[in-house]
């Protein structure tokens, strides 16, 4: 079973272990979309994000973060 965009603290976690280097506070949801849908375990829609899964991501990952 795959990641889908309502996991989004799942989500954050993978980020942050794959992307250590980025800061989540300066990345657009163009490019956020796109990490998300790079994931390996990301099993879901690409179609089907939106601001308010990405916003949620993001905030995710900021607290993961920190």
């Amino acid at each position: 079973m795959g990641l889908k965009w309502t996991d989004s603290l799942d989500i954050a976690i993978e980020l942050y272990e794959k992307h250590p280097e980025q800061d989540p506070t300066q990345i657009n949801f163009v490019d956020l979309r796109n990490m998300v849908i790079g994931l390996e375990e990301f099993d879901d829609d690409p179609n089907r994000s939106g601001e308010r899964i990405l916003e949620a991501i993001q905030a995710a990952w900021i607290e993961e973060a920190d």
